[in-house]
């Protein structure tokens, strides 16, 4: 059920920003970039894509790690917080990983091919945003984890 709505919003959604624009949603600059491509966003969730390139300071042996990994869930997260605080004419804030529960990663990812992640709000308390990241290759889900991440004021 979830691979099924994880790829209908693929399918009937434009991009919404590439490689370039991503920048001013997020505070990250090259090599730790970690987003490619912003396909949908809203205020309770996000859908990006990456393309795993060989020299992705992650990928070793052929395989995106595990710290690659959470930092694209946490970068699909700011890209759906930057958008939507500057799609309402405001400043983007810093977040900050505050902790990671209940991580699971099923498979390293491939390097040179693309992954999908998704992030859903699953709450705000204050000024922290507790999400739901998972993140697909080739249609099958490869990891998934809760992050509360704290937002500067």
């Amino acid at each position: 059920m979830l691979v099924i709505h994880f790829l209908n919003v693929e399918l009937n959604k434009d991009i919404l920003s590439e490689f370039e624009e991503i920048k001013k949603y997020i505070p990250q600059r090259e090599p730790m970039i970690m987003v490619s491509e912003l396909i949908s966003a809203t205020e309770k969730e996000a859908l990006t894509k990456l393309f795993i390139s060989s020299d992705n300071i992650f990928c070793n042996n052929g395989l995106f790690d595990e710290s690659g990994i959470i930092e694209n869930i946490a970068q699909t997260a700011a890209a759906m917080t930057g958008y939507n605080t500057i799609s309402n004419n405001q400043e983007v804030k810093k977040g900050f990983i505050g902790s990671i529960n209940k991580l699971k990663i099923y498979n390293l990812p491939k390097c040179k091919r693309e992954i999908k992640t998704k992030v859903i709000v699953e709450n705000i308390v204050m000024n922290v945003h507790i999400i739901k990241g998972t993140v697909w290759q080739d249609g099958n889900m490869i990891a998934e984890c809760e992050m509360k991440i704290f937002l500067e004021n």
